[in-house]
């Protein structure tokens, strides 16, 4: 008997019935405002904020600037998720940019197998790229936190071998729990995201004291240094944006949030403005001790931040490693969770082998797209350069977010009536367009480098698959079978199938 004809259990995971008489298997509506908040401070607030610091002030060149990028960015995330919340309150699917590239400009019957190419692109990219490059650095960052308090005071920086066995051992272990339970990754996503704004507010409240005494030297030289050159600065925003990234991630769940026409845009109002405040505060109180040059030479800026304090060095590093470790691990959680939706949506689209597309019989979560991206993630550990892979991801990423603000803005005067249950004032994502232009061209200007030709080779790359597989439908014949075995070994089912008893 096939995976398509067995009996399904009459209770899904959490005793919630997903099999009762003609009922379809597929993802569930589980995600509510607090999770959805959640996802977004979760996702946003994970290793960025400890590593970007650096590369945004080696991009301005002075604390004013610095200050004044990380709120640009908290601008560009708010702009950006806006506009993807009237794309997801007028598109209820999930999926983020693919949805909404697809159904732009593959809507039209005519047009439809060419004008799926820049969401099949977008996939591409995010299935090989983009998605799995981000959970492999947050995943290094997370396991360098948890061993820092091992070789500090002398000991030198981790191991490299050990810090990628770490990370490792992360990525295995939250494939198992989102596979396992959509609830369970959920109530993780809130453990960790609580964890994370206490690492936040041990720093916040450090500033704050230096403030008391008075400790304003470093804040007082404002722009002096201030970097000239637009590409330099432009690099720094890409640094700040990585920290900043996971504004979009709601979007890729959107499926199974419940009331999206409200929790959608709420979530976003909530959740990205609270992440910009604690960004800002940070990076004033590591500023109130250090100065540019010393965050630049800086390993690990919050424990040097913390350094500075009076009291036991060990007990201090132990306990601000664990916290930063705690939102490495809530972040690379969030990532994960959105990662599998949006491979799980276009294997249900056909820009994916089929059995992407499909979701364990009882559980609804999308076992094989969460194991594929974590078995990419994995092998990005092994090289384990983290400021390659964020060039690498920014890079690729601001592409096609610059091609889903042209969609909206396209759909604005393609589907002129389409009830749109929120709507943002045109000028957003016209902003976050050109943003997005900036962020990709200025770099190349002023400083050309191998990472950003590699990277446009490889989204080009993909149209050698796109053509055979999706628009000539040459698939392979072994498929079909190795499909059947998959589906035997996860107990996986199209969504499409109904459930029989």
């Amino acid at each position: 008997m096939s995976v398509r004809e067995r009996n399904i259990g009459s209770n899904g995971d959490d005793g919630v019935s997903i099999a009762s008489s003609n009922s379809k298997v597929g993802l569930k509506k589980r995600v509510g405002l607090v999770a959805g908040i959640s996802l977004i401070v979760g996702t946003m607030i994970g290793s960025g904020i400890f590593i970007s610091p650096k590369g945004v002030t080696r991009g301005s060149g002075s604390v004013g600037l610095s200050l004044i990028s990380w709120s640009i960015c908290g601008i560009i995330s708010m702009f950006g998720a806006l506009s993807l919340a009237e794309l997801g309150t007028m598109i209820p699917k999930s999926g983020c940019e693919y949805a909404y590239l697809l159904e732009c400009y593959g809507g039209k019957e005519k047009y439809r197998s060419i004008g799926r190419i820049p969401a099949f692109l977008f996939n591409w990219v995010s299935m090989l790229l983009i998605k799995p490059s981000s959970i492999a650095i947050i995943s290094l960052t997370c396991a360098e936190y948890v061993m820092v308090p091992f070789f500090d005071d002398g000991c030198g920086e981790p191991p490299t071998p050990n810090k990628k066995i770490m990370a490792a051992l992360v990525i295995i272990l939250l494939t198992a729990v989102n596979c396992f339970s959509v609830k369970l990754a959920a109530r993780i996503q809130v453990v960790f995201t609580v964890a994370k704004l206490i690492a936040i507010a041990v720093i916040i409240i450090g500033g704050i004291v230096r403030l008391g005494q008075g400790q304003t030297a470093i804040l007082a030289t404002g722009f002096t240094g201030t970097n000239k050159q637009v590409g330099k600065i432009a690099i720094g925003i890409y640094n700040g944006m990585w920290a900043y990234d996971g504004w979009n991630n709601l979007n890729y769940v959107t499926e199974e949030i419940i009331n999206p026409n409200v929790n959608l845009p709420r979530s976003i109002l909530i959740g990205i403005p609270l992440v910009t405040v604690c960004y800002l505060l940070v990076n004033i109180s590591y500023f109130t001790v250090m100065t540019p040059a010393q965050l630049l030479d800086s390993t690990a800026v919050a424990i040097d931040f913390l350094k500075t304090f009076e009291g036991e060095i060990r007990y201090k590093m132990v306990l601000i490693s664990l916290l930063i470790a705690a939102s490495a691990f809530g972040s690379i959680n969030g990532s994960m969770f959105a990662a599998g939706r949006l491979f799980y949506v276009a294997g249900r689209e056909g820009h994916m082998v089929e059995v992407m597309g499909m979701v364990h019989v009882k559980r609804n979560t999308p076992i094989p797209s969460l194991v594929f991206v974590s078995f990419i993630a994995l092998l990005m550990i092994i090289p384990a350069d983290i400021e390659s892979l964020i060039d690498f991801f920014n890079f690729s990423a601001w592409i096609f977010y610059g091609l889903t603000m042209s969609a909206l803005i396209v759909m604005r005067f393609t589907r002129k009536n389409e009830p749109r249950p929120y709507k943002v004032p045109i000028i957003i994502p016209i902003i976050v367009l050109i943003a997005s232009c900036y962020l990709v061209v200025a770099p190349i200007i002023d400083d050309p480098r191998m990472e950003f030709l590699y990277a446009s080779i490889f989204i080009v790359g993909g149209l050698f698959f796109y053509f055979p597989l999706v628009y000539f439908h040459k698939i392979p014949p072994f498929m079909a079978t190795v499909t059947a075995y998959l589906q035997l070994f996860f107990e996986i089912i199209s969504p499409e199938a109904e459930a029989n008893d």
